[in-house]
C-alpha cells in the first residue's frame, strides 16, 4: 500500500497521512483503495479498504468519517466515533481520534497547532472555500492562528480546473490572482491551492506546506473530473497519538 506522509514540521505526537488509490481490493472505476462509501462501490469492500488503511498507518481507533456536503459545518470530536455526521471539517484535542477528509479533486487541508494539542481536517472544495469552511474550522480550534500550521493535500491543479464566471464572482476581486483566463471564452482556470493560501494568510496562518499535487494528471489519485464523475475517494487524516 502506497500512501503519502506529509512533509511538515508537526510535533512528533501528531500523525498525518494521505492515501493514494494503491493497495485496496476495489475494482472497476474504484480500483484499488476506494475509501468512499457513497460512490457506488460495494460497502463490504469499502469497509475492508478502510480497515486495512487504518491498520497500515497505525491508527488504533476508527477515524471520524463525515458525510461531506460542500458546506461549512465543523464537527468537534469529543468522543469515540459512532456514526457519520454531516459536516465538512472536524476538530479534536483528543488522543487517537482521527479527523478524516475524503476527496477526489477537492482540496484536503490538515491543520495542527505547533504544540500538538489540537488538530483538524478540512474539506475545501471551491464552494466550501467561498462559504468560509477554513475560518469556521480555525475558530473551532480555539487557538491563535499564528500558532497554527497547514498542509495542503492532493487536489486538482490549476492547469485542469476550469470554472465558469460564477465561481470567480463568488470569490470576488480580492482573489483575482488565483484565476487566469481559459482557452474557452468566458471561463477561467482556478488555482484551488492559491485560493486556500490566500484565506489562510488572511486568517494569520503563514506556515503552509504541501500544495504540489495534481489529482487529475497523476494516476496515483482518484479524480472526479478525469474519471467522468464515477470514481473512488482518497482520505487525508490527522490525529494526536503517542510520541
Amino acid at each position: 500500500m502506497r500512501y503519502i506522509v506529509p512533509n511538515w514540521p508537526v510535533p512528533m505526537s501528531v500523525k498525518s497521512y494521505s492515501s493514494t488509490r494503491d493497495g485496496g481490493v476495489s475494482s472497476g472505476p474504484y480500483t484499488d483503495l476506494n475509501l468512499g462509501d457513497h460512490v457506488g462501490d460495494d460497502p463490504a469492500i469499502v469497509d475492508y479498504n478502510r480497515q486495512n488503511f487504518r491498520r497500515t498507518v497505525g491508527l488504533m481507533n476508527e477515524p471520524h468519517w463525515l458525510t461531506q456536503v460542500h458546506g461549512k459545518e465543523v464537527k468537534v470530536i469529543e468522543q469515540p466515533y459512532s456514526e457519520p455526521v454531516t459536516a465538512d471539517a472536524s476538530v479534536t484535542s483528543l488522543k487517537n481520534q482521527a479527523c478524516v477528509i475524503m476527496t477526489a479533486d477537492c482540496l484536503p487541508i490538515l491543520l495542527c497547532d505547533k504544540a500538538g494539542t489540537v488538530v483538524a481536517g478540512v474539506h475545501a472544495g471551491w464552494r466550501g472555500l467561498v462559504g468560509g469552511i477554513i475560518k469556521a474550522s480555525v475558530l473551532k480550534m480555539n487557538c491563535p492562528p499564528e500558532n497554527l500550521m497547514a498542509w495542503l493535500g492532493p487536489a486538482i491543479s490549476q492547469r485542469h480546473f476550469e470554472v465558469g464566471p460564477e465561481v470567480v464572482k463568488a470569490f470576488g476581486a480580492d482573489f483575482g490572482a488565483a484565476f487566469k483566463p481559459s482557452e474557452r471564452p468566458g471561463h477561467f482556470m482556478a488555482d484551488i491551492y492559491q485560493l486556500a493560501r490566500i484565506q489562510l494568510n488572511r486568517l494569520g496562518i503563514s506556515d503552509i506546506y504541501g500544495g504540489d499535487f495534481c489529482t487529475y494528471s497523476d494516476t496515483r489519485f482518484f479524480s472526479y473530473r478525469r474519471d467522468n464523475a464515477v470514481t473512488g475517494r482518497m482520505a487525508s487524516l490527522i490525529w494526536i497519538g503517542d510520541r
